[in-house]
Formats: C-alpha cells, sequence, structure tokens
C-alpha cells in the first residue's frame, strides 16, 4: 500500500509540492533558527534526512515557519500586477513552500514508523493549521482566477504536454477544493477541514495505542501450542520488554486476521487473538475511535453537500480513473457473487474436515486460517512451516525483489551504512541505473514496533523533479515478526509477496522522470497507483526469480522441485476468502463515503451490519478485512472512497502481466516498455490513456477473474 498516514495528511493528494533554494522569507524560515536540521536542504546524499540531527522538538517549529513562508510566496504570486502566465503563477507555485516540504516529508515517515507521544502531540497540534495553509491556497480567489485565467486559454499557450497537464490537475485541484464557492461557503469549508484534520489524527492516535493496548497476553506456554519456535521466542521477548517475564506477547496487525492465526492449534487462543483484534478500538474506554468516525462521515457528508455533490464518494471520485461511485458499485457487484460463491465453498471444504475432528464445531472466523492450512496440507500436502526455512528475508530481498528488478529494468543495489537512519533495524541502499548512474536512494523497515502503524506502506522522503533537480528517496514499511536476538528472520510466502508489493510501489517512485514535483511518480489517482505494486507480485513466482531467492537459510540449497510444485498447484487456494475479504472492505468504505448529509449514522457497529447485509458481504466466517474501528485507511490514511482502489487495480495488473505472458515474461525488453510507458510516467497524461497506450485497449476484467478461479479459462 503506498499509505500516506494521517495529516499529510487529509489534504496530501492535493498539496503542492516544492522546490529547494528559495529566496529567504522574513515571516517564515528567517523566523526558524538556522540550527534547525530543516533550515536548510540535507546535505546528505540526494538530500537524504539527516536523522543524526534531528530532534523531536526540531518539527513543530519547522512546520509553522514552512507553513508561513510558503503563504508568503504564495501571496507574491497572486499580488503580481502581471497578467497571469505560466511562468508567473503555476511555475511559482511548485517551488513554493520548500521548508514545510521538506519537514512535512520528514515527519510523515517518523509519525507512521517510529513515533512517539511527543511527535502525536505535535501531530494533533498542526493538523488543523496544515489544512487551514491548505485552504488558504486553494480556497484564495485571486489566486484561483489567475488559474482559471490561464485554464481558459490552455489551447493557446502552446504548453508542451507536461506543462498543460500540470495546468489541467492544478485547475481540478482548485476546483474540488471549493474555489468557485461563495465567501460564506469557503469559511464553512475551512471550519469542515480543519475539524477533519483534527478527527483524522486523533483517530490515528487512538488507533495506535488501542493495537498496542489490545496486544493478547499469554500466560500458560501450553496455550501457545504449534506456534513455530521462533515466533513464540519472539513474543517471549516482547513480554520480557514490557516488564511481563515469564509471560508471552502476541501483538496486533492491523487486518482483522492475525497471521499466528494459522499456527495456534488451542481454539480458545484463536478465539481470543481473534477477538482482541475485533474489539481493539471498541472496548468503551479513551482508545475507542466510533465516535471519531461517526463525526468524521457526518462532517465529509456536510462537506460534499457544500461542495455541491450529493455524497463525499461522488466529490472524492471526480479525478479517478473510476469517475463516480457507480461505477465502483458495478465493478463490485461484477467481483462480488463468485467470490462470495467461492469463499461458501471453501469453507464447506474446512466445515468437513472440522467434521472429521474428535469434537466437531461450527467454522468460526478465528478457526478459517488454522484449518484453512489443514485443506491446503491435505489438498496439496503444503505445510507454511516447511516453507518458511526456504524464505530468508534479507536473502528475499537481495536475491529476490532486486533480483527481479535487476533482471526486468537493469538495475543494482549498494549498501549505504553511512546514511544515518531513525531506528536500528532500519537500512539504506543506493540504487543504479541500467547504464550504472545513480537513480534513487532506497530505505527498508520490515520489522513491526508498538511505535509503528499497522500494514505495509512505501512514500518519498525526497520527491523527484527535474525543476528542482532532485532524485528520489524512498521508503518502504512493513510489520514483519522481529525474530530473537541470533535469529533469522523467517518470513511467510504471504510477506514475501508483500515484499514484492511495496517495492514495485518504489519502482514507480524511483522511475519518476517529470519535470513538476506534483505530478512525480506515485502522485497519481489512487485507483492507479497500487497497479504498479500489485503487478510486481508476480515475480515472487516467476520461476526464475523463485529459484534464485527460495533458498534454505541453514543449507543453503533450493527449495525442491516437489515443494515448489505444491506451491504453484495451491496458487488459487483460499482466493474466494481473500477476495470476499476485500470486497468487504471496499463496500464498507464505499458505503460509509455515499452517506447523504440528512443520513445520521448513531452506531457504527449497527450501519456495519446493515452495509454487510444490504451487499450479501455479511459471510459469517469471512469477516471485512478492516472492521469500521480500525480502519486507519479510510480515516486517516487518504483512501475514503477510494478502498476499491486495490481491486480495480488487481483488473489491472493481471491484464497487464497477461500482456507479458503473451510477449515472453520476464525480459529486459518487456520491462522496458512497462518502464517507458507506466513506471516512468506519473501523472503527466490520463491514466486511461496510459493504460490503452501500455496495453493497446481498455482493461479486461478477465484475466482477474481468471487468476482468482472466479471463472474458467
Amino acid at each position: 500500500m503506498k499509505f500516506l498516514t494521517v495529516i499529510l495528511f487529509i489534504m496530501a493528494n492535493i498539496s503542492l509540492l516544492s522546490c529547494g533554494n528559495q529566496p529567504a522569507d522574513p515571516g517564515g524560515k528567517d523566523s526558524l533558527s538556522r540550527s534547525n536540521p530543516f533550515y536548510a536542504e540535507s546535505e546528505l546524499p540526494f538530500h537524504a534526512p539527516e536523522f543524526n540531527k534531528i530532534k523531536n522538538s526540531d518539527f513543530r517549529p519547522a512546520l509553522e515557519a514552512g507553513m508561513r513562508q510558503k503563504l508568503s510566496e504564495i501571496q507574491k504570486i497572486e499580488d503580481n500586477p502581471d497578467s497571469p502566465s505560466f511562468e508567473n503563477t503555476l511555475l511559482p507555485m511548485e517551488k513554493a513552500g520548500a521548508l514545510l516540504e521538506r519537514t512535512q516529508l520528514v515527519f510523515n515517515m517518523l509519525t507512521s514508523a517510529n513515533t512517539n507521544p511527543e511527535l502525536q502531540a505535535v501531530q494533533e497540534a498542526v493538523a488543523p493549521q496544515l489544512a487551514a495553509t491548505d485552504d488558504a491556497i486553494y480556497l484564495n480567489s485571486k489566486l484561483f482566477n489567475r488559474v482559471e485565467a490561464l485554464y481558459r486559454q490552455r489551447n493557446e499557450l502552446k504548453l508542451d504536454s507536461e506543462s498543460l497537464r500540470l495546468l489541467e490537475v492544478y485547475e481540478q485541484r482548485f476546483v474540488m477544493a471549493g474555489a468557485k464557492l461563495s465567501d460564506a461557503g469557503k469559511e464553512e469549508l475551512k471550519i469542515l477541514n480543519g475539524r477533519e484534520a483534527t478527527l483524522s489524527a486523533r483517530f490515528a492516535s487512538h488507533l495506535l495505542a488501542a493495537t498496542k493496548a489490545g496486544a493478547l497476553i499469554i500466560s500458560d506456554s501450553a496455550d501457545l501450542r504449534g506456534l513455530p519456535p521462533e515466533i513464540k521466542e519472539a513474543a517471549a521477548q516482547k513480554a520480557e520488554a514490557d516488564h511481563l517475564a515469564g509471560k508471552w506477547v502476541i501483538s496486533l496487525q492491523n487486518t482483522t486476521q492475525q497471521p499466528d492465526l494459522q499456527f495456534l492449534s488451542n481454539r480458545d487462543t484463536r478465539q481470543k487473538l481473534f477477538e482482541a483484534s475485533w474489539n481493539r478500538a471498541e472496548k468503551k474506554d479513551s482508545n475507542d475511535t466510533r465516535e471519531f468516525i461517526l463525526e468524521l462521515a457526518r462532517l465529509r457528508a456536510r462537506k460534499a453537500k457544500l461542495l455541491g455533490f450529493p455524497n463525499f464518494g461522488a466529490w472524492k471520485l471526480q479525478d479517478q480513473m473510476a469517475k463516480t461511485p457507480e461505477t465502483v458499485d458495478r465493478f463490485l457487484n461484477k467481483l462480488t457473487p463468485p467470490a462470495t460463491a467461492k469463499a461458501r465453498a471453501e469453507a464447506a471444504d474446512i466445515q468437513a474436515l472440522i467434521n472429521k475432528q474428535k469434537d466437531p464445531f461450527t467454522l468460526q472466523p478465528w478457526d478459517w486460517n488454522f484449518f484453512a492450512e489443514q485443506v491446503r496440507r491435505a489438498k496439496y500436502n503444503l505445510d507454511e512451516n516447511e516453507v518458511k526455512p526456504y524464505f530468508e528475508l534479507n536473502t528475499v530481498l537481495q536475491k529476490g525483489v532486486f533480483y527481479a528488478a535487476n533482471q526486468l529494468y537493469g538495475l543494482t543495489f549498494k549498501s549505504r551504512a553511512d546514511i544515518p537512519v531513525y531506528h536500528p533495524d532500519v537500512r539504506v541502499y543506493e540504487v543504479f541505473d541500467k547504464d550504472g548512474q545513480s537513480l534513487a536512494l532506497f530505505y527498508c523497515d520490515y520489522f513491526k514496533r508498538d511505535n509503528k502503524s499497522g500494514g505495509a506502506w512505501m512514500d518519498n522522503a525526497v520527491i523527484q523533479s527535474k525543476l528542482r533537480r532532485t532524485k528520489p528517496v524512498i521508503y518502504n514499511v512493513c510489520n514483519f515478526s522481529k525474530p530473537a536476538p541470533g535469529q533469522q528472520a523467517l518470513i511467510s510466502y504471504d510477506d514475501v509477496t508483500t515484499m514484492f508489493h511495496e517495492f514495485g510501489h518504489a519502482l514507480h517512485g524511483m522511475f519518476a522522470s517529470q519535470e513538476y514535483p506534483a505530478l512525480s511518480g506515485t502522485n497519481v489517482a489512487r485507483d492507479f497507483v497500487e497497479f504498479p505494486s500489485q503487478f510486481n507480485e508476480h515475480w515472487a513466482a516467476d520461476p526464475k526469480v523463485f529459484s534464485h531467492y527460495a533458498i534454505h537459510y541453514q543449507t543453503g540449497t533450493p527449495m525442491p522441485a516437489a515443494l515448489v510444485d505444491k506451491i504453484n498447484k495451491s496458487a488459487r487456494f483460499n482466493h474466494g476468502y481473500r477476495l470476499t475479504e476485500l470486497l468487504a472492505a471496499a463496500d464498507l468504505d464505499l458505503q460509509w463515503h455515499t452517506l447523504g448529509s440528512n443520513t445520521q449514522v448513531r452506531n457504527a457497529d449497527s450501519f456495519e451490519i446493515a452495509a454487510l447485509q444490504k451487499t450479501r458481504l455479511d459471510l459469517p466466517q469471512v469477516p471485512s478485512r478492516y472492521r469500521s474501528s480500525y480502519f486507519s485507511h479510510i480515516w486517516s490514511g487518504g483512501y475514503a472512497a477510494g478502498y476499491y482502489a486495490y481491486l480495480w487495480t488487481l483488473m489491472l495488473d493481471e491484464d497487464a502481466f497477461s500482456w507479458f505472458t503473451e510477449h515472453g515474461g520476464l525480459t529486459r525488453e518487456n520491462g522496458q516498455k512497462f518502464r517507458d510507458l507506466i513506471l516512468s510516467r506519473g501523472n503527466t497524461e490520463d491514466l486511461g490513456f496510459m493504460f490503452r497506450n501500455f496495453r493497446g485497449r481498455d482493461p479486461d476484467i478477465r484475466p482477474l477473474m481468471e487468476s482468482r478461479g472466479l471463472t474458467s479459462k
């Protein structure tokens, strides 16, 4: 997931990106101490963050000075007495706010991956200020009039294609942000935006606390039967760190289902772990998030009405590939019947296995992963514990993720231990292009921590732009279980796929080759941004790549052909479940964000139940991948009305991969075409046109249906 955490926020997809080397502003940068590490651009390679110098106390003054500086620079644009031109309006807008940008990007990095109470306090304090800064720009009539004047005469300006695209994007951003509202409407919108930013920040901090507090504490070793020794040892180490020596602590992932459920043979423990996840943010305590989401849903519906739309989704989807909630709804409805039918068939297989037990019972959500593994073993003779020794994290990274990038795109990687990091677990690599030229800097942070948001994501610490002569600094963050000291990090095949996924986002950022930062790299629509990442997952299973990294961590021997064959034969296993839990989450998001302003929801749980019943996605054994109360993507992560993007882009990626299959698969020639027409294009052209230019036609859902076993070929 390209996860833009909290705050950077709510307006992240419409924020102005900036360039360095701006003139000093007496109301902004010069009010910041020169000792603040954000005062000037980093002197490290690629302008990488100076984590060896940065302190928690540096952020708030730098953010506030950055906001003042940016608004001062914007005012100079709007007060320019000359007639609007691209050079005196859009270019300086692209260059405005250097201090704010470099501070925000690093702040994002830390508040998502390595936060603390001091940073969380800053986050909540500056959220409404940042929203107000965006409002001061996008609700500025004088500034909008200049942009609108250029937009009206765009066909006469003789702009190059990227500059024309920039003008079109800015015009749409202003209009979507409310630039055409009356003065009274703008003032109301400012209040709503400020409140939304505050609520999203509070949701994020409360959910992080709830997830930490929700960890399952085990006192009896017998309750952990089936748990692999390395995971059990890590749980013991976590308990000791939490001053619970002699116990075990299983931390929660952000998803409903928890990875350890597949191993735990004690049914009571499974139920406790599932319920710890399911109820983490619904304990009627200080960390309960339900009041936040109810107010956010009401506020967003009200904002949509103010902007002239029937619901938030209709407003939000204007600049996406799908365009309307109705299009999304039709798309989801195509997938729901075959996906749920497949999930029911999978449930029947699992129930049949349970019925053979000494004390049979009715399948429950906490049983699914455990018995699904048993069904997989029975059908395919495949045991996850048998597989994991062949997936040592560093080997997967070096000989899998990096190797595939080399085979497709000619990239090479060099470890940079000299670049400071924000946590000892973080590693840094310099990325070199096919011609040996330095291309990007890449950080990876793979192990979960209590102060890290759940899930996995990619983002930029520095944004590529020819205008400001910057190369990309990219990071990937995951939440894999950290091994006990002295042990190797053995990961599941799902974790392997996650590494390839997030590196797909990284490639999208690394190959950025845009003039303007606002159009650079992954600054594309939500229902396109997951396309490169999900496409990259395919190379995890490519025979050439797989054989290169699937090596036993102790013996160094490759995975036996028989075991590889088992993995391949089980490739479609559990697809019904996985699709259904994703569909439930996407549908839930869409229903929250298609509420009209007159609809009053008073109980989040009741709404959730009714919503899933309405679309027949309420399978009792297949809960939504996220419950509303911990659905961070949509309440604080920028994916409001956009979670369908994961399924939409599955369609794009499967169709694109079918082109690779038709043209010889893993080759440099194929990789170069994908790089040239997709990965390097950023947001420089219409995304539908971009896909057609690569594939030769509009996207087709059939490859997705076929790959998930939802139809016969």
